[in-house]
């Protein structure tokens, strides 16, 4: 008998996901649902697929919701954070497992007896970041702590980018996910860490200015800025003694100095709305953050306004979006500055069919071992197929996959509402994972401690 899978959502990151299930319908005996709001989007491969049954689902009717978990064995939610609290109270009513991609919310943390009761796994955090960060992290800091050693610093990068044959833009940067999250990162406060033993904050208005410089052989020259709170990792991952403590995103050197410019003028604000937004030329909508003159242009107030040479870099990468075009318009009504600027970007950074983006993800560990302070590097880098079958979506989606696999096959048995941060969960994942090109090279290096180049400067 067909153990059932239902899929929450059938967005960007998923094309891996369901690829797996289906690749392995007949050997594992699986019978797939996939729901979402729109299907418009699915692929025609998936519709028909013998093993396979899509079907319109809002998530928001509750009443087609639960009849949609009632029926299956185990549910995956690729759903956005907000909405998994609904998916995994029902999960419980019907007492069926729960995997998600996504940050585990209070609302659903708070659920853990619960689950741990009915003897269910709600996996979250299984992704790519969170995710694949989570358990190549916890496979190092194991590894180093049965050897005798003691953690004394811990930092990670990821970075969704473009890949090297693809980077045609002067930002060299695409969207290889989710643009809103891209357009509003670092908003609702400060980015937190740990810099030898001294806590550190960077409020928003500061976090593109202070960066931190990464090589990856074979890839270049990145920078990192900090994600918002790197002290969560501290309990997470059982670093309370550890002398820095830093998490971030990477971009390539360069990208940060010219966001800052968007979050100086106020464009990624998303508190309140543009009421005669739709309509606007791109130019106007420029000229809404920037003093009355009656004599300078847009672009001469722009420059002055930011102190922008005109032979500056950053100058020729804003031109670049055509920001200050005067035929193009904001076709979105009552939008949000952020949502103006991010169907601005998207018309310049947007995949095309064949182009393909891609991963990068860095750790650096430092640890104290027989008196001696050695540090070890470790990096991955992932490459997409195209716009459908991107790094993202392979990175994100296989983990999410593996995981529900392996609870319907009782490899992973632990109740509760967890993140991949057990052998019992990281170890058969990676090594699955390695299968499909996704591992990590590992470099031992000198101990430097925290960069003395970096964001503490």
């Amino acid at each position: 008998m067909a153990r059932k899978i239902l899929v929450l959502g059938a967005g960007k990151s998923t094309s891996y996901l369901l690829d797996y299930f289906l690749s392995k319908s007949v050997t594992e005996e699986l019978h797939l649902t996939v729901g979402d709001v729109d299907t418009s989007s699915i692929s025609s491969e998936i519709a028909i697929h013998p093993r396979c049954q899509v079907i319109e689902l809002d998530i928001l009717d509750q009443a087609s919701r639960k009849e949609a978990i009632a029926e299956v064995d185990i549910v995956v939610s690729m759903l956005p954070a907000r909405l998994h609290t609904k998916v995994a109270k029902d999960c419980i009513a019907f007492k069926k497992h729960l995997v998600t991609a996504s940050y585990i919310n209070d609302e659903v943390r708070k659920l853990d007896s619960e689950v741990k009761a009915l003897n269910l796994v709600f996996m979250n955090e299984i992704g790519l970041d969170p995710g694949i960060d989570h358990m190549s992290a916890m496979e190092v800091i194991d590894r180093i702590r049965s050897t005798g050693g003691k953690m004394l610093l811990f930092e990670s990068f990821t970075g969704g980018l473009v890949a090297p044959e693809d980077d045609t833009n002067l930002w060299n940067y695409k969207f290889t996910w989710n643009p809103r999250n891209v357009v509003v990162a670092g908003q609702g406060g400060a980015a937190k860490f740990i810099q030898e033993g001294t806590y550190k904050y960077i409020p928003y208005h500061k976090l593109f200015r202070r960066t931190e410089f990464l090589d990856i052989e074979g890839y270049g020259k990145f920078e990192g800025y900090a994600n918002r709170d790197s002290l969560w990792y501290k309990d997470a991952y059982g670093l309370q003694d550890v002398l820095t403590l830093y998490r971030g995103t990477m971009r390539r050197v360069g990208f940060s100095r010219a966001w800052n410019i968007f979050v100086q003028m106020g464009m990624t604000d998303d508190s309140y709305e543009i009421g005669n937004s739709k309509g606007m030329s791109y130019r106007e909508f420029v000229n809404l953050f920037l003093p009355y003159s009656p004599t300078d242009s847009v672009e001469l107030k722009f420059r002055h306004y930011l102190k922008i040479d005109q032979d500056d870099i950053v100058w020729e990468k804003l031109e670049e979006l055509d920001l200050f075009s005067a035929s193009k318009t904001i076709t979105l009504e009552n939008a949000t500055p952020a949502k103006a600027l991010q169907q601005i970007l998207e018309e310049s950074w947007t995949l095309g069919d064949d182009e393909k983006d891609m991963i990068v993800m860095y750790h650096k560990f430092g640890y104290e071992l027989d008196g001696k302070k050695k540090q070890l590097d470790a990096n991955m880098v992932v490459l997409g197929e195209n716009r459908t079958h991107t790094a993202m979506a392979k990175t994100v989606g296989l983990p999410v996959a593996i995981a529900t696999l392996n609870i319907l096959n009782k490899k992973i048995t632990t109740p509760g509402v967890q993140i991949p941060i057990s052998k019992e969960v990281y170890s058969p994942i990676l090594a699955e994972l390695k299968t499909y090109g996704i591992q990590f090279s590992e470099f031992q290096v000198p101990y430097l401690g925290y960069n003395p180049d970096s964001i503490a400067g």
